[in-house]
């Protein structure tokens, strides 16, 4: 992997300030927010907050459960997990300036003392062996060539019937996927498995498949809604909220084309959960 063009991909500049910003032209410049209040800024994968919701139920997380979400991002899923079961979660993201503000957002929801973030490599996590009761990622192993390596490492740090919640996009039959992708604007730094492959790597790794499920449909009707609605106000400006902070102007055309590759078949997307042995 490529560290520093994937760094450089999801940008590496004053992104806590256009995050304070945003927030202010968005009304929320004082109070204690929700992660409701930021979904439309800090659910970076397909569905938002309906996928981690979905994810979340599934798995039932226990009260005072420690998780690690890899590959965190702006800290979206991590504060609503932490806000929902009252666990505490422990965020991992390559990009330091995401991991910074994921820091300011968990402040700015008062979820400081149940979670927090480190800047480190998913193939060198930097804790213990058996540290946490949870994993979860959503739309990260993409950028990882390595997934033998990066499941070995999910099972490092897991505790014996530890389980693994993973929402991911996985590569079609209906040939190479057209970019730019919301992970990666060129071919070099994607690396798309095939649904067999990821599970096979995860069985290998030693993990038990319990949940499995092809939600490649349900994205394709989700990304049609949101093309709809777009057709429908052509001339709306871009909402206060929303992805293009972190990512930039060009992100809706990045999203559009996962959703055309969704729906050609090249790409799909896999829920699963899987348990340590």
């Amino acid at each position: 992997m490529n560290e520093a063009k994937v760094i450089d991909h999801y940008g590496d500049h004053d992104l806590r300030d256009r995050m304070a910003a945003a927030l202010a032209a968005a009304g929320f410049a004082d109070r204690t927010l929700t992660p409701a209040d930021l979904a439309p800024l800090d659910q970076f994968h397909t569905r938002g907050m309906a996928a981690t919701v979905e994810l979340g139920a599934a798995l039932a997380i226990a009260p005072g459960a420690s998780v690690i979400d890899i590959g965190s991002g702006l800290g979206g899923p991590s504060r609503y997990l932490a806000a929902k079961f009252d666990c505490t979660v422990k965020g991992v993201d390559l990009s330091p300036a995401f991991v910074d503000a994921a820091t300011y957002l968990a402040g700015r929801a008062g979820l400081a003392e149940k979670v927090s973030y480190d800047c480190a490599n998913a193939l060198s996590l930097p804790y213990p062996d058996e540290s946490f009761d949870i994993a979860w990622t959503q739309h990260v192993a993409m950028n990882i060539a390595d997934r033998p390596g990066l499941y070995g490492e999910v099972h490092r740090v897991l505790k014996p019937g530890g389980r693994f919640a993973i929402y991911d996009v996985v590569a079609g039959t209906g040939g190479p996927i057209h970019f730019p992708v919301p992970w990666s604007r060129t071919a070099d730094t994607s690396f798309l498995v095939t649904p067999d492959a990821m599970r096979d790597a995860l069985e290998k790794a030693g993990f038990k498949v319990t949940l499995w499920n092809d939600n490649t449909r349900i994205a394709v009707d989700w990304f049609a809604e949101q093309q709809k609605a777009r057709a429908a106000a052509p001339a709306a400006p871009p909402p206060a909220l929303g992805l293009h902070i972190a990512m930039g102007a060009d992100f809706p055309a990045l999203g559009a084309n996962l959703g055309r590759n969704l729906k050609e078949g090249r790409a799909g997307i896999i829920q699963a959960i899987v348990e340590r042995s």
